[in-house]
């Protein structure tokens, strides 16, 4: 019954694009036993992967923030007993990085990572027992089912499976509605608001009440600032990771800039159109079975009606 391990550990993006990885493997590994180093924040998504048996949060971030508290080292001895708790036959960093690669130190057994050239911080194949080549130019998802299929022994087939399970949300609204997930890491790839608001006018005119979900409070004035031109919208009360999973999975549409929650809406088979003003889509864009559509690009900013346009196009694919 082999052990498999997989050290992904941020960000929520990043963690989505893991999960086709962590599904083939489930499936082309016979009795495979699966666990997951995941940061602390996105723990809740790694566990709604029907195959992973054992999330390990690990706290990273805070650590280094928090390096002279009299907790933290404490926490990291908790952490690296816990990690050891088991001895794996794989240990898979799909990360690339040093700090990840240093998660996959800590873990007993042969710890698989991405060549020199394939790595994001060639300095962390210093730490694997297997380094594997993986074309750089791949999308995120790829590159993730490459490494692990090279790991274990198989070749990738077939479409990505992300195998996320979640209950739709019964507290939800009562009627038909579109998620808008306006926030995103970096100013260059914010949609400008005007864009947001005329897109609401429109999914309103639709029968379709607008929520705009937040995470930080310059993102919640956002949303206000957003939401207060829009008939009807909505900005809810700060929601986790798990109920953001759950709203999605029972909406009409999403509508996102390039965020790991409009990756996470795709990989529930949501429809799904995702904004890209600042990164490339051929790299880091929506991915999966699920209906989706990528519009945009670096400097590109797509318009209005061509999300109306996608968003139709979608609809005729049900």
């Amino acid at each position: 019954m082999p052990r498999i391990l997989f050290v992904k550990t941020s960000s929520l993006g990043d963690v989505v694009h893991n999960c086709p990885a962590v599904t083939e493997a489930a499936r082309r590994v016979p009795d495979a036993r699966i666990d997951w180093v995941v940061e602390e924040p996105f723990a809740e998504v790694a566990a709604l992967h029907a195959d992973v048996e054992r999330v390990i949060p690990v706290a990273i971030r805070r650590w280094r923030g928090e390096l002279f508290s009299p907790a933290t080292w404490p926490e990291l001895g908790a952490f690296r007993r816990l990690l050891r708790r088991e001895r794996y036959d794989f240990v898979i960093d799909s990360q690339g990085l040093v700090k990840s690669a240093l998660v996959a130190a800590l873990a007993a057994g042969r710890k698989h990572g991405f060549d020199r050239a394939s790595a994001r911080e060639p300095f962390a194949v210093r730490f694997y027992d297997a380094r594997h080549a993986v074309p750089s130019e791949l999308h995120a998802v790829d590159r993730n089912r490459r490494l692990a299929a090279a790991a274990l022994g198989y070749r990738t087939e077939g479409a990505s499976d992300y195998g996320l399970r979640v209950q739709p949300k019964p507290e939800g609204p009562a009627g038909l509605y579109a998620l808008l997930f306006t926030m995103t890491s970096r100013a260059d790839k914010l949609w400008p608001e005007e864009h947001w608001r005329a897109l609401g006018h429109a999914l309103e005119e639709r029968g379709l009440q607008c929520l705009l979900p937040w995470g930080t409070d310059e993102e919640r004035r956002r949303c206000a600032r957003i939401a207060a031109a829009i008939p009807g919208a909505v900005v809810p009360q700060h929601l986790t990771l798990k109920e953001i999973a759950r709203l999605a999975s029972s909406a009409s549409c999403v509508i996102g800039v390039d965020t790991g929650l409009a990756h996470l809406a795709a990989a529930l088979r949501v429809p799904v159109v995702g904004l890209y003003c600042g990164s490339d889509p051929a790299l880091t864009g929506l991915e999966g079975k699920g209906r989706h559509r990528n519009l945009g690009g670096a400097g590109r900013p797509p318009a209005v009606a061509e999300v109306l346009d996608a968003l139709d196009a979608l609809g005729r694919q049900r």
